[in-house]
């Protein structure tokens, strides 16, 4: 030490305190970083607005399989659910008993929710998603004892064509 200033090598443990000063920061730092990160790659909460008759069972069967694969759901019973279908332009061939709407597309049956994950992650240029009528075995349309049917997911433009998206079998 001279003149009052201890150069770190007096024997006061000046260098040792220093290093877990910055040992401790470096963690601290590097913890953040990585709280970060995690944040950063966890996909926002994807919320589906259901419109639905109130007297259909198999909607709200739809809507809890939804629910079970992590969607938020805000389902509503309404009686127009023919007037949501003609506003959100889905193709009269492929209606069924519920419409939703998620993250701008337009969802209509009884879609996968799998299905609707995958719409979400590559998001094409289309309308939405549909499985025309009520497919035994879709999400909702289980029927105990009864094997599922084979069915398509169709996507849907703008101008009403379809493509197949996925075919469950």
């Amino acid at each position: 030490m001279i003149d009052g200033t201890c150069r770190g090598d007096c024997g006061h443990g000046f260098e040792e305190k220093t290093m877990r000063i910055v040992s401790v920061l470096a963690t601290a730092l590097l913890l953040a970083l990585a709280g970060a990160s995690a944040t950063a790659q966890r996909p926002a909460p994807v919320t589906v607005d259901v419109y639905k008759s109130p007297t259909c069972g198999c909607c709200s069967k739809w809507v809890d399989h939804l629910r079970e694969q992590k969607f938020t759901v805000r389902a509503t019973d309404t009686d127009q659910v023919e007037a949501i279908k003609t506003k959100h332009g889905v193709p009269t061939a492929v209606r069924s008993c519920h419409t939703a709407l998620v993250a701008g597309y337009v969802i209509e049956g009884h879609v996968p929710a799998a299905d609707i994950q995958r719409l979400l992650k590559e998001r094409p240029a289309v309308v939405g998603l549909a499985v025309g009528g009520m497919p035994v075995g879709s999400p909702g349309m289980e029927v105990p004892g009864r094997p599922a049917d084979a069915y398509d997911v169709v996507s849907f433009d703008k101008n009403g064509r379809t493509a197949v998206f996925s075919s469950h079998r």
